[in-house]
């Protein structure tokens, strides 16, 4: 009789998942319906807004150019712009996740910009702890000498750091934010010097302190990036920071920007120099001085593009709309701070 009930309850069971099985397909197939109905929607006006915003290149009234950017905002940065095609992803995404929609929610999107303001929070402790044990570990217990593997452990860890920073802020890209591209690429060149890194090796005895002072010049790169505590932060808009924080920070920047790039450029003497002949002194010392130039130039043009944002935005009639529009995962000009 136990048997029997068991039977019968396994049947209503199968039975009832049957139903919900039937039930969800029913679900899925009309709201794919639906999505795609409004994706067909939202592409014909967004080639209408392309149209007349051509034809309204030379127009000189202020409203037409607002309700046309109000337009395109809600399309590219509303919950319109979950259901549309994907952007097309780069190489690197493409490498690590294949031909997948990385396009998500706007709810969705505020938890992936906060993750990434979280991640980047957490390892920022790590980034700026760590070789300051190593170089109070250097004077108190290895007589001067680094042990190669904490040394190589840090910098597979920077590999892995800079790898997941930069996936991360591709996805960010795709869904919406306005990171500049060089600031992705920032981290492309430091993941190629932490990858070269590995490679270069740590020697102990005779003479430690001699060999091993390539090491402590390539860590004159750890604390310039002292500044990366925030990198790539996306927090703030467009409009945010007042000229106060801009006055301190635009000076700092600058001076670590030379700062790094003189670091490039010592390591680059000593090769030539013969004192290190290695050829990862030259590879880093070309990166370093390659992110020194991209970090000033894309910081320029960032506190010009704010600059006249700014000014837009004070001529605007539809400033709050325009406002309410901007992308949850818009970036700043903090990301200059990330690439000093």
């Amino acid at each position: 009789k136990a048997g029997e009930q068991a039977a019968e309850a396994a049947a209503r069971a199968a039975e009832q998942a049957r139903e919900l099985q039937d039930a969800a397909a029913a679900l899925l197939s009309r709201t794919w319906a639906e999505e795609e109905a409004l994706r067909r929607r939202a592409a014909a006006l967004r080639e209408d807004l392309a149209r007349l915003r051509k034809a309204a290149a030379n127009a000189q009234t202020e409203k037409v150019h607002e309700d046309l950017d109000r337009a395109s905002c809600l399309i590219s940065d509303g919950d319109i712009a979950a259901i549309l095609p994907s952007k097309a992803h780069g190489t690197f995404l493409k490498l690590l996740l294949g031909p997948v929609n990385l396009r998500a929610r706007k709810e969705v999107q505020l938890k992936v910009k906060e993750e990434y303001n979280s991640y980047r929070d957490r390892t920022a402790i790590v980034f700026l702890g760590f070789p300051m044990i190593l170089l109070f570990l250097r004077s108190w217990l290895w007589n001067g000498c680094f042990p190669a593997l904490p040394v190589q452990l840090y910098q597979a860890w920077l590999l892995l750091l800079y790898t997941t920073l930069a996936l991360r802020e591709n996805i960010l890209r795709v869904n919406g934010s306005d990171i500049r591209p060089w600031w992705v690429c920032h981290h492309y060149c430091a993941m190629l010097m932490a990858l070269v890194s590995l490679t270069w090796g740590i020697k102990g005895q005779p003479d430690c302190a001699r060999k091993q002072n390539r090491y402590q010049r390539q860590r004159l790169y750890t604390r310039i990036a002292l500044g990366k505590a925030k990198r790539m932060d996306v927090v703030w808009g467009e409009t945010a920071g007042v000229e106060g924080q801009l006055l301190l920070l635009c000076p700092i920047l600058f001076l670590l920007q030379v700062f790094e790039g003189y670091v490039g450029f010592l390591l680059l003497r000593t090769a030539h120099r013969g004192i290190i002949p290695e050829w990862q002194v030259v590879v880093c010392g070309i990166l370093l001085i390659a992110m020194a130039i991209g970090n000033f130039a894309n910081t320029v043009d960032t506190l010009m593009v704010k600059s006249r944002f700014k000014a837009k935005m004070k001529k605007s009639k539809s400033k709050r709309d325009l406002a309410a529009c901007t992308s949850p995962t818009r970036s700043s000009l903090t990301n200059s701070a990330a690439g000093a």
